[in-house]
């Protein structure tokens, strides 16, 4: 496997994951009131361009990383607008 392959891999799995304990504990509390809904918002976009982007250029771990990633900000960002 290419060296720049396993790099963007790892780094694609790792920020991903990154996010995975915020969206657990909003899940869980259902409390988002200290969570920036513009953040969130803006975030969302990013990752939706970041995977526009990685089908451009038909790289794997882009489209699937911010595919992920994009889903659970945007769960996020359903739970603020339910709870917050």
């Amino acid at each position: 496997m290419d060296r720049a392959l396993i790099l963007g891999t790892t780094a694609a799995f790792l920020t991903t994951i990154s996010f995975l304990p915020q969206v657990i504990k909003a899940h869980k509390t259902r409390q988002t009131k200290d969570l920036s809904l513009v953040m969130y918002i803006i975030f969302s976009v990013g990752l939706m361009l970041w995977t526009i982007y990685g089908f451009l250029l038909n790289s794997a771990p882009i489209i699937v990383a911010n595919s992920i990633t994009l889903m659970m900000c945007s769960y996020i960002v359903y739970l603020k607008v339910k709870y917050g």
